[in-house]
C-alpha cells in the first residue's frame, strides 16, 4: 500500500521546471576572454596544430559554438568525459542525434579512472583521422601537436594526464580540481605519447558570452561547469530534485533516509540536513525579545546533494 501511494505520489511531481524571471547566466571572466585569444594565438605560433580535443560532459548544451566560428575547429574529436555519470544505454541515441549534426568521430571515457579502456584507444583514432586528411597531413613528420578544449571544468586536465598514465606511465602535469577556473591560461606543450609523439596544449574552459537559455545554464551549472554560488546552491539542487525525479532516478531517497521520493526541495534538504548532522544558529525576534534557535542548513544540504551527483552517487543520469 505504501508502495502505491508513493508511485501515485510521483505521478503528480512537476512536468516541468519553473525557472521563474531569472535571466540567462553569464559567466565569462577576464581569464575566459583572455584564454580564447591565447587560443588563436597559439594556432599561429604553433602552425602544427591541425587537430583538437572538444572534451565536453553534456553532448549538446555543454558544446560551445565559439570554437567553430573562432577557431575553425575541423578536424576534431568529440570526447564525452564524466561518463560515469551518465546512462550508458543512451550512447547509441546521442551518437545518432550528433551524427545527424555533422559529428561522426566521437569516444567516451571516464579519465578520472586509473585506467579507462577508451582512452587507449583516442591516439590510433586521432593519427587515423590525421593520415586520411590531406589537408593536414602534408608531410612524413609523424610529430602531432594537438589543444584540448572545451567549457569549464569537464575534465580536459583530466583527459592530459589520463593519455601521461596510459602510453608514458607518468604522473600529472595539468593541474585539476573540482571546481570550474583551475586553468586559467593556455599552458605550454605537454608530452602525452612517444609512439608517435604527440603534444597536447591544454586550455582554459571557455563559455560562449552569451549562454542561450536558462536551461541550458542550469544544466551547466548542475555539472560544475558554472561557480555554484553565481546560480545558487538551493537552486541548483532544486533543478537536480527535479531532473532525477524526471528521469525516475530515485537513488536519493535511499541514500538520505527518505520514507519515498520527494518534489518537495525544502523538505529534501531539512532531511538531508537533519541526517548530516548540518545545522546553523540563527536569531528569532520573538514579543519577549530576540532568541538564538537552531535549525536545519539547507545550504549545506543543497551542496552535499549537487556534489553526490557530481561523484555518481544518485546513479547515471544523461543530461541533454
Amino acid at each position: 500500500m505504501r508502495l502505491y501511494q508513493a508511485l501515485c505520489n510521483v505521478g503528480s511531481f512537476r512536468t516541468s521546471f519553473d525557472f521563474g524571471a531569472r535571466e540567462v547566466a553569464h559567466w565569462f571572466p577576464g581569464h575566459m576572454a583572455k584564454g580564447l585569444k591565447q587560443m588563436r594565438a597559439n594556432l599561429k605560433k604553433f602552425k602544427q596544430i591541425g587537430f583538437f580535443l572538444n572534451i565536453i560532459d553534456i553532448p549538446f548544451s555543454g558544446r560551445n559554438p565559439a570554437f567553430q566560428e573562432t577557431l575553425d575547429v575541423k578536424p576534431h574529436v568529440l570526447i564525452l568525459n564524466k561518463m560515469d555519470l551518465a546512462d550508458v544505454s543512451k550512447e547509441q541515441i546521442i551518437l545518432k542525434k550528433l551524427k545527424r549534426n555533422g559529428v561522426k568521430n566521437v569516444l567516451f571515457t571516464d579519465c578520472l579512472k586509473q585506467r579507462d579502456d577508451n582512452v587507449k584507444k583516442l591516439v590510433p583514432m586521432v593519427v587515423d583521422i590525421i593520415e586520411s586528411n590531406p589537408r593536414f597531413n602534408r608531410d612524413e613528420n609523424t610529430n602531432y601537436c594537438l589543444m584540448a578544449i572545451g567549457v569549464p571544468n569537464v575534465g580536459k586536465s583530466s583527459l592530459i594526464n589520463s593519455l601521461r598514465r596510459t602510453y608514458l606511465k607518468k604522473g600529472r602535469a595539468s593541474r585539476v580540481g573540482g571546481e570550474p577556473g583551475i586553468t586559467r591560461a593556455v599552458l605550454t606543450r605537454i608530452q602525452v605519447c612517444e609512439r608517435p609523439v604527440i603534444h597536447l596544449l591544454d586550455t582554459p574552459g571557455v563559455l560562449p558570452p552569451k549562454i542561450e537559455s536558462v536551461e541550458t545554464g542550469m544544466k551547466l551549472a548542475l555539472c560544475g561547469t558554472i561557480l555554484d554560488h553565481l546560480v545558487g546552491e538551493e537552486i541548483i539542487a532544486d533543478y537536480l530534485l527535479y531532473s532525477l525525479n524526471r528521469l525516475g532516478e530515485f537513488s536519493y531517497v535511499e541514500k538520505y533516509g527518505l520514507q519515498e521520493p520527494s518534489d518537495d526541495i525544502q523538505y529534501v534538504l531539512k532531511r538531508i540536513a537533519v541526517k548530516l548532522g548540518k545545522t546553523q544558529r540563527v536569531k528569532a525576534i520573538t514579543g519577549v525579545g530576540d532568541i538564538t534557535i537552531t535549525v536545519p542548513n539547507c545550504s549545506a544540504a543543497a551542496y552535499d546533494l549537487i556534489r553526490a551527483f557530481r561523484k555518481g552517487q544518485l546513479g547515471q543520469v544523461m543530461l541533454d
